[in-house]
């Protein structure tokens, strides 16, 4: 038994069947069955710095996920070794915490965080588009065909993918990101058990930091993750040298802290051992974390509210350097600026003919352009947004490569045959 967690935890948002004589877990069902989805494998064709399939090394989403996992894990371990507030029979369960790395990004569109803002610019008048509100849509609605409520995920486990607790309404018109779907507000009353948001807990930033303790440890995990291995990969790839880094370096304002960490990178690239010295500092970010009593109107229902993850500020300010070398060297580089409009280019042509033959109130064809089944759901959709949200989730659901062949057949008059 793990006194941790309780009967409110366990509880699922919809009823749950499991076989005869189950071994295994609540948590260890929620993580078993997002690895055997086919939304977790098309992570391997998403992207998650590079488009997919330009290099053999860097990572996808789908391999960035995993490392998330296993850094989630580790920080699990971690804690139960060095915290005295956890035991062998009071933990934070690493299968729960698993569950949510692997998770957290399934909701993520086409083309990285382009198709993200493609998605939310198109959606702006139908209630908008953000890839956590898209996990959370997958895990409790649509990720197995042929059923509306999902996979039916445990309380835990819901509330450990929701970075973002405001609801889109609430931050006023139009925001770029960090929201719920206005209509996900039921969700949002499951995790919560229908408590009301005390009022010093507005709708944006001071509602965001307020996590689960399983959720902390995802998002520092994906933090780890994306700013250690982001450098990696932008190294790799050829997008940071030693030349631009030390004239970044020149340009930039840095702290004692700072031009000493950047002294590592350049001294790991010229020894050839970005991989092996990357990978220690991934261990250093996990020994930076330690738990915190917290006290909140959560933490009387769940272990899981009663603690807040602590990570040493020197660490952070580290991550935060990597992030701000990866976004003016790489995310900011002429080449991945034009992947950036292409793709942009790309999912608002595909949203545009699927609008026309599917979303407005008449069709401009008659052309079957989706599989049938998903064609049945948007005829029985009661309005307009329900239509444009299922369009939208057979868009979102796309790999960079389907994407990118879906729009050939479309519009290019001499790409291949009918199998293409």
């Amino acid at each position: 038994m793990n006194t941790f967690y309780n009967a409110f935890d366990l509880a699922t948002s919809a009823p749950r069947h499991t076989g005869e004589g189950e071994y295994r877990t609540p948590f260890q069902v929620d993580r078993d069955r997002i690895i055997h989805t086919s939304a977790f494998r098309r992570l391997q064709g998403k992207t998650q710095v590079f488009v997919s399939g330009q290099y053999d090394f860097y990572r996808t989403r789908l391999t960035h996920s995993i490392e998330v996992a296993q850094i989630g894990r580790s920080i699990c371990s971690y804690l139960q070794a060095n915290s005295e507030r956890l035991s062998d029979d009071y933990f934070i369960d690493p299968d729960l915490v698993e569950a949510a790395c692997l998770a957290h990004d399934i909701g993520h569109p086409p083309f990285g965080h382009t198709g993200e803002r493609a998605l939310n610019r198109l959606m702006a008048e139908t209630g908008g588009f953000e890839g956590n509100a898209q996990t959370l849509r997958m895990l409790t609605e649509t990720i197995f065909s042929g059923t509306r409520d999902g996979m039916a995920p445990t309380r835990a486990f819901t509330d450990a993918v929701l970075k973002y607790k405001s609801l889109r309404g609430e931050l006023g018109p139009q925001p770029e990101n960090h929201f719920l779907y206005d209509y996900q507000h039921r969700f949002l009353d499951f995790v919560l058990d229908g408590s009301d948001f005390p009022p010093e807990l507005i709708p944006g930033k001071p509602r965001d930091a307020f996590q689960s303790i399983e959720c902390q440890i995802m998002d520092w995990a994906d933090d780890t993750a994306y700013s250690v291995n982001d450098i990696a990969d932008g190294i790799g790839t050829g997008f940071i040298t030693l030349e631009k880094l030390e004239h970044w370096a020149t340009d930039n304002t840095l702290t004692e802290a700072e031009s000493s960490h950047v002294d590592e990178i350049c001294r790991a690239i010229k020894d050839r051992r970005v991989e092996s010295r990357f990978g220690r500092k991934i261990g250093a970010f996990i020994a930076a974390a330690k738990l915190e009593d917290d006290a909140n109107f959560m933490s009387g229902h769940t272990a899981r509210y009663r603690y807040r993850l602590s990570v040493d500020p020197a660490i952070r300010a580290e991550s935060a350097l990597y992030k701000r070398v990866a976004l003016d060297l790489v995310f900011r580089s002429q080449q991945l600026a034009q992947l950036d409009h292409k793709a942009d280019f790309l999912i608002g042509r595909l949203f545009g003919v699927f609008s026309d033959r599917y979303i407005e109130d008449t069709p401009k064809n008659k052309f079957r352009l989706l599989p049938e089944s998903t064609e049945q759901e948007i005829k029985n959709a009661p309005d307009r947004p329900a239509r444009a949200r299922l369009v939208c989730d057979a868009i979102a659901s796309m790999t960079d490569g389907f994407a990118v062949r879906t729009s050939k057949r479309l519009f290019d008059a001499d790409f291949g045959s009918i199998i293409d």
